[in-house]
């Protein structure tokens, strides 16, 4: 059983406020949130004073190919480990590696490495891998971004059947699903989030497709139809509609000015911060690779050679920074977007994304600019710069 531990002179971030002169115990789970008056009579526990800094939930990416020089496709433990211990230093505490468009072959290997991240618990020192974020290969040429037009094929339920326990995000393009067959299925196991993305859906297709089950939005703006005053495509579908949506805000993907109009129009409650890293997220300036293809990062931004954008260097603790400097959210608001609404769109909101007591004890503690010194991950720390 672990220790019981207790934070001391921080700032809570709760759902609905910042709480201060209050102390956080946990073990595995959140224990109590007592006032500091309290902490005499607490014996056997470990008390970490955290300076005045901010104690929040842990984040979570839901959309991450690799960081600290590794990515999802390597396929072996030693990549995602590498990830999880990466990206544990910028706050996050449960992250899906996502594929990308390539053979079956690899995309078979990479989740079946997925899978054996998410058995072993024992020795893990890093963000928890929750499951896979499936990007491809089920998408639209037309809107493939960085993705491999070799590899593309239309939705095929076989080609996912036996990965159904881990998949919890599938990106698609629902105008590839003959009949909305491939949709269909996916509702009927109620298990994995449907995501329109890499699609030349017109709105009219991409109203349907959410009717017939899509969920979710993937990083909204990018490689999809866009919203224009006699076809509002996707993006007017998706704004329209009450479904979760994807942004990457890092101020390249997206201009910043956007990052408040979605606020007013879909609401705190469902957009959600993600990265898109690849495996340069975390490294220096070079040459990377990504799906096969080589990737140059430069002034923080991450393109093929013919300029396309492919994926972001991005970490989240920066872009919940970036909401809070570009919009008129609270912090706890902006602190929602990384971490209670990643979790409710794979639907782990009972155990995880808030500190409510009995949840799982993933907390992350920050300064005013979002530098993050703690990271705690089901009551270990992982990280520890306190």
């Amino acid at each position: 059983m672990k220790k019981k531990c207790g934070l001391i002179n921080g700032k809570i971030i709760l759902e609905d406020s910042v709480v201060e002169n209050k102390v956080i115990f946990f073990d595995e789970k959140i224990i109590a949130i007592l006032d500091m008056k309290e902490i005499d009579n607490c014996n056997d526990v470990e008390l970490i004073d955290v300076k005045g800094k901010y104690i929040a939930p842990g984040f979570i990416d839901i959309h991450i190919h690799g960081a600290g020089g590794s990515d999802t496709m390597d396929a072996n433990i030693e990549s995602i480990k590498n990830i999880a211990s990466t990206i544990a230093q910028t706050g996050v505490t449960g992250f899906l590696p996502t594929t990308v468009t390539m053979d079956r072959q690899n995309i078979d290997k990479a989740l079946k490495i997925v899978r054996e991240s998410m058995e072993e618990l024992e020795t893990w020192q890093g963000a928890k891998v929750l499951g896979a974020h499936m990007e491809g290969p089920f998408i639209n040429e037309k809107y493939k971004g960085a993705q491999n037009a070799k590899y593309i094929i239309k939705p095929n339920f076989e080609f996912i059947e036996n990965h159904l326990d881990i998949i919890k995000i599938i990106t698609l393009a629902p105008e590839m699903d003959v009949g909305h067959e491939f949709l269909y299925e996916l509702k009927k196991l109620n298990s994995i989030t449907p995501s329109i993305g890499h699609s030349n859906a017109t709105y009219d297709e991409a109203v349907k497709a959410i009717e017939k089950g899509i969920k979710h939005v993937t990083h909204l703006f990018n490689t999809m139809t866009p919203m224009l005053h006699r076809e509002p495509g996707i993006v007017g579908a998706a704004l329209k509609s009450n479904i979760t949506c994807e942004l990457i805000a890092d101020k390249i993907h997206v201009h910043p000015a956007i990052f408040q109009i979605l606020i007013d129009i879909i609401g705190v409650e469902n957009l959600v911060l993600i990265t898109d890293s690849i495996r340069a997220g975390c490294m220096k300036e070079g040459i990377y690779e990504l799906g096969g293809q080589s990737v140059m990062v430069k002034n923080g931004s991450a393109r093929l050679e013919d300029n396309t954008l492919a994926g972001s260097v991005l970490t989240l603790n920066v872009a919940v920074k970036n909401m809070i400097e570009n919009t008129n959210i609270k912090l706890h608001e902006a602190i929602r977007l990384a971490t209670q609404n990643p979790a409710k769109v794979i639907g782990i909101d009972k155990s995880k994304g808030t500190l409510s007591i009995g949840k799982d004890a993933d907390i992350t503690v920050f300064d005013q600019n979002l530098n993050i010194y703690l990271t705690v991950v089901e009551g270990n720390i992982v990280f520890d710069m306190i």
